[in-house]
C-alpha cells in the first residue's frame, strides 16, 4: 500500500491579548506591541489538519474527511470559535495564546482522538503571511 497525506481546511474567529503577566505593561507593549491591547484584538484563523496513512483498500480512504471535519468540529471549533481566548478557553487561562501555543493546544485536543497510525500535523494561519505547524 502506499501512504498519502489527507488535509481538511476549518476555519474560526477568535479575539486575544498576548500578554505576560509577570512582566511590567512597558515590557508588555515593547514584546507583544498592538498585539498586547487590553481591550483585545481578534483574528479569522485558518486551520488544517493533515493526516499521513496507508489508503484502505476497502474504501480507497486514508481517513474519512466527514468524521475529521466534525471531530475538529467537536474538539477545537465548538471551544475556539467567536470566544476571547484568554478569558473563554480553559487552556489558554494562564498560556499565552500565540499562534505558537494555539497550534499546540489544537494538536493535543484532537492527537488523542486519531488512531497513532495515523501521522498528524497541523498548521495554523493567523493571518495570510503569518502561519505556525506543529508538529515542526
Amino acid at each position: 500500500m502506499h501512504r498519502v497525506t489527507v488535509n481538511r481546511k476549518e476555519h474560526f474567529n477568535a479575539a486575544h491579548r498576548l500578554y505576560n503577566p509577570n512582566w511590567s505593561e512597558e515590557m508588555n507593549d515593547e514584546t507583544f506591541g498592538k498585539c498586547n491591547n487590553p481591550n483585545w484584538h481578534g483574528h479569522n484563523y485558518e486551520i488544517i489538519v493533515s493526516l499521513t496513512g496507508e489508503v484502505d483498500s476497502d474504501t480507497g480512504y486514508v481517513y474519512d474527511m466527514k468524521k475529521l471535519s466534525d471531530l475538529i468540529k467537536e474538539r477545537v471549533l465548538n471551544r475556539f470559535d467567536h470566544k476571547n481566548l484568554n478569558l473563554d478557553v480553559t487552556e489558554f487561562k494562564k498560556l499565552n495564546p500565540t499562534a505558537e501555543n494555539i497550534v499546540k493546544v489544537i494538536y493535543d485536543l484532537l492527537r488523542p482522538e486519531i488512531e497513532d497510525r495515523y501521522e498528524m500535523k497541523i498548521k495554523l494561519y493567523e493571518t495570510e503571511r503569518n502561519f505556525v505547524e506543529y508538529p515542526a
